[in-house]
């Protein structure tokens, strides 16, 4: 991430922030979409991201496409997107993306229960590799594939996660469909104030377990961690855990495989 771009989506989060509590579902899909009407548009997406123009222009043409069909929320904050100086075009579509993600689940009704969700489409996903592969193909239509989350998702998950991965599918920008999930949760995270740790172990844990290891992780961390917990037996004893780019691996699986490098060198 450059320079340019990391200026740019802290100062797009502190408009976000500056709408305090008035941003909510209905903000987050605005700007989703308009996120991929920008995306399928490489003459709009360019005149957004010129750094030659100045933000009024910008503003201007935001207001002129987007206007209409947005909550004013949400234009005010395409429009401080826009404004914002990015390092690449993929980068502003990232940026949109970030604020649509955190409005989409900003309500505190539903805190902990995207994350969730995501998680749990995520392992579900993971388990069916012809789901995987209608989802992922970038061959198959968009209005299919949302077709294929709404089946499957509507009426057993929150409105929040049905519009994020609506999204996700349409706009995956060359990501795994697995990347994809796991980057929402840890960005709806995030804006609860929380952090996501997958917890991979050979073996269910106990709930006193699972809590002395959010407790130990949550002081390591400054945050409050959501846990999610993932079984696999080839780990044969010991944990595994993620948090963002962080990997604590104390499995026997990789410690037998390090013993290993060590005997063969």
């Amino acid at each position: 991430m450059g320079s340019a771009t990391r200026e740019a989506l802290a100062s797009s989060r502190a408009a976000l922030a500056a709408h305090g509590g008035t941003a909510d579902l209905a903000t987050g899909e605005g700007l989703l979409n308009a996120g991929r009407v920008i995306g399928e548009s490489s003459q709009l997406l360019s005149a957004l991201v010129d750094p030659a123009t100045d933000a009024a222009p910008k503003a201007a043409l935001v207001a002129t496409v987007f206007g209409p069909a947005v909550t004013p929320v949400a234009l005010d904050l395409l429009q401080a997107v826009t404004a914002a100086r990015w390092s690449s075009h993929t980068d502003l579509l990232a940026g949109i993306e970030d604020l649509g993600l955190r409005c989409a689940a900003s309500s505190a009704s539903v805190a902990g229960v995207v994350e969730a969700e995501l998680f749990s489409f995520g392992a579900t996903v993971a388990g069916n590799a012809e789901l995987e592969l209608a989802l992922a193909s970038k061959l198959g239509a968009a209005r299919a594939k949302v077709g294929l989350v709404d089946a499957i998702l509507t009426g057993k998950v929150t409105d929040q996660t049905l519009v994020i991965v609506r999204h996700l599918v349409q706009q995956p920008r060359g990501r795994r469909i697995g990347e994809l999930l796991r980057y929402a949760a840890s960005v709806v995270a995030d804006q609860s104030g929380t952090r996501v740790a997958t917890v991979t172990s050979a073996s269910p844990l106990a709930p006193a377990q699972l809590d002395r290891l959010r407790t130990h992780l949550s002081a390591r961390y400054g945050r409050k961690l959501t846990i999610n917990l993932v079984v696999d037996p080839s780990l044969v004893g010991g944990v595994r855990v993620q948090i963002g780019d962080d990997v604590i691996d104390g499995s026997i699986a990789t410690r037998l495989k390090d013993l290993r490098l060590q005997l063969a060198g």
